[in-house]
């Protein structure tokens, strides 16, 4: 029964995570890190939407009458 021949599998498994190693460090510095964010002060708005105004059973459907 042949032998099996592992000479090789040091070789294999070193260039594999020397690759693995490698294309990871270049898809990190790859990566866009954004700066810290600032808190930002925003102005609240008023927006005017035609259901404000304008209410109806499709819109409040508790207003139907109790059965």
């Amino acid at each position: 029964m042949p032998q099996l021949d592992t000479s090789t599998w040091f070789i294999t498994i070193v260039s594999m995570i020397i690759t693995l190693f490698i294309m990871f460090q270049l898809k990190i510095s790859k990566h866009h890190y954004y700066n810290n964010p600032e808190p930002l002060t925003t102005k609240s708005q008023k927006h005017s939407t035609p259901w404000e105004t304008k209410w109806t059973k499709i819109y409040l459907p508790l207003s139907l009458p109790q059965r």
